[in-house]
């Protein structure tokens, strides 16, 4: 089997890359702290041992720095996904087999970033619970996660992980507040089962649940093999479905990200390419018409680049992570600019001033690791300098890049 080559970029250019020590396998979460001597810290989360998370300083983004690494208690847990605001960072545990431990929410204190603390934690852990795969934490108080629960018993274990809000006011006593689930998913619902795709059953659990400042009563949901899914948690404590959109089948399922651009009244929604060889093709990033929340209607999806040119070279191809224009100082917002990761295909940015003809405006493709075949990008994130973060998820460790046009 041959790779694709070596790096290409088209609208972007590479100002450094950082192999993290040999442990380059990046997750799904990386969060930047500004700290009180200036400095530019980046918490990168892991796909898989040894490592829990890396700290790199890039205050000088064509230097990075390695800060810390800081190492999972064994080998069949993850850190896929983690946030932070101020000096409090949140990082979600995810056990290889339903029943291990630790699995749930650890709260780490990093005011020292050097020495990071921990003040609490979270268990979610129980006999059909695998724990925490990804949460998102923007305000200080509240965070949003999909996990497992000890008395969270699914009628598929495909759908082990719901949605579920944590109040972390009290950093050494997390508290559960609310939670939600896909109805008939759940040992006991008196809904029946969803309709299981024939082909390509990846589970009804959640993935993303993003909560935005501009729409705090709104939770917006990649439910996987549920769909695109907006509900109303105005009442923290009795999350209801404003409406579901599924799309799957026909196509192969997976929703990843929700990501709302409240100004022009639309969603950006990534389905993850999870199988090898295009064997789930396509993956895509759909662009729908928000205006009515109870009826978002699809009207476009980005464009990828042709898939002979990454199907025949090893691992995935298609769409994953979006930078989600998190709230905060250190994150880039654009209503027209969609950044995204595509796994061998790399960082794509996409131009969406027209939602219904995306184009493509810029690319990086980071080429082949020293096994032969593509690495793959994981997850990516644009600080408001402008500065792109890419990480693969594989060992080839963190790419910063600039947008040159």
């Amino acid at each position: 089997m041959s790779g694709i080559g070596g790096p290409r970029a088209s609208g972007m250019r590479l100002l450094a890359q950082h192999d993290l020590d040999g442990h380059g396998n990046g997750g799904e979460g990386m969060a930047l702290q500004l700290t009180a001597d200036g400095r530019r810290l980046l918490y990168i989360a892991h796909e898989s041992a040894p490592i829990d998370f890396s700290v790199l300083d890039v205050t000088d983004p064509r230097q990075p720095r390695l800060l810390l690494q800081r190492r999972l208690p064994h080998a069949e847990v993850r850190s896929n996904s983690l946030d932070l605001v101020d000096d409090l960072l949140l990082v979600a545990y995810q056990t290889l087999r339903p029943g291990m431990q630790p699995a749930g929410v650890g709260i780490y204190d990093v005011s020292d970033p050097a020495a990071p603390r921990e003040v609490g934690f979270f268990d979610t852990s129980g006999p059909w619970s695998r724990g925490a795969h990804c949460l998102w934490f923007v305000d200080g108080r509240y965070a949003h996660v999909s996990t497992g629960a000890p008395d969270f018993q699914p009628r598929d274990q495909r759908d082990d992980q719901l949605y579920m809000i944590l109040d972390v006011g009290e950093p050494a006593h997390p508290r559960e507040v609310g939670r939600w689930w896909l109805p008939g998913t759940a040992e006991g619902d008196a809904a029946p089962p969803p309709e299981r795709h024939p082909r390509f059953d990846v589970g009804f659990r959640v993935h993303n649940a993003n909560v935005y400042p501009e729409r705090p009563d709104r939770a917006y949901v990649g439910y996987i093999d549920g769909g695109v899914v907006i509900l109303d948690i105005a009442d923290l404590g009795a999350p209801r479905m404003v409406s579901r959109f599924d799309y799957h089948p026909p196509f192969p399922g997976f929703t990843h990200t929700v990501l709302p651009l409240f100004e022009r009244e639309l969603l950006i929604v990534s389905d993850e390419a999870v199988t090898d060889d295009c064997a789930d093709h396509p993956k895509l990033v759909w662009v729908m018409d928000g205006r009515d929340e109870r009826n978002p209607v699809p009207i476009s999806t980005l464009p990828l680049p042709p898939p002979e040119e990454f199907c025949a070279h090893g691992g995935r191809f298609g769409a994953h992570n979006l930078h989600e224009n998190r709230p905060g100082p250190t994150s880039w917002h654009s209503e027209t600019r969609i950044v995204g990761s595509y796994f061998a295909a790399g960082v794509r940015v996409h131009d969406i001033s027209d939602p219904f003809r995306p184009t493509e405006v810029a690319s990086f493709v980071p080429g082949d690791g020293p096994d032969g075949t593509p690495i793959s990008i994981n997850d990516v994130h644009v600080d408001e300098r402008g500065v792109v973060y890419a990480i693969d998820r594989r060992s080839a460790g963190l790419f910063m890049l600039e947008l040159t046009n």
